[in-house]
């Protein structure tokens, strides 16, 4: 029996460091915990993968929730069944210990586990997707009140149509033009590809 540790946070800035603590109680070699930092919408992610093919019969893997595990309902559920129905390794959620399959492998214990997992995992989803609802009106509430998201709008100046055909007719270049304007040089081209359709092999930068 191998035993190993699973750790997955949403992002690179995110902290790993409350998991691993709550791991260290079993004494997983270094070489036999994994980490992910990638959300957990799916099981794509290379960690682990890794594991999943060390993972042997009776090998025991231990992870501090269920939603470490994943977010996604249907895959939470098709991944607990291979790892074990097909692999036939045990699971360790320490935060919820009913769902232990070391610990009671008749029938009403494996009930149990796989009743408390459809429930975990189907909340963690539920969980997953208010989230994204809440996310999606208050960017709705927000801009019905006239917020706008993203960079702000580039302001040019009264008399940037004058500025702009001198531009257009080589009286002046695109520096000396972004210059007038008080705005960098990469700004304006940017904005003259935007707002005037200016680009590609036939746009003249000076």
């Amino acid at each position: 029996m191998t035993v190993y540790g699973y750790v997955r946070v949403s992002t690179r800035e995110q902290n790993e460091d409350r998991q691993l603590i709550a791991l260290a109680q079993f004494h997983i070699p270094d070489e036999n915990l994994y980490v992910d930092k990638l959300s957990g919408k799916d099981f794509k992610r290379p960690a682990y993968r890794k594991l999943m093919r060390r993972l042997k019969p009776d090998d025991v893997l231990i992870v501090k929730s269920i939603d470490r595990l994943g977010r996604n309902y249907k895959e939470i559920m098709e991944q607990w069944r291979i790892i074990t129905k097909e692999k036939r390794a045990d699971i360790k959620v320490l935060d919820t210990p009913l769902l232990d399959t070391t610990y009671c492998k008749d029938l009403l214990g494996t009930f149990i586990a796989d009743l408390v997992l459809a429930v975990m995992s189907y909340t963690a989803q539920m969980e997953r997707e208010n989230i994204r609802q809440r996310q999606a009106e208050g960017i709705a509430a927000a801009k019905a009140k006239g917020k706008k998201f993203g960079r702000p709008e580039v302001q040019m100046p009264e008399d940037f149509d004058t500025l702009y055909e001198l531009w257009c007719e080589g009286e002046i270049t695109l520096t000396e033009f972004a210059e007038l304007c008080e705005v960098s040089r990469g700004t304006m081209y940017n904005y003259l590809r935007r707002e005037k359709g200016f680009g590609g092999a036939g746009f003249h930068e000076d």
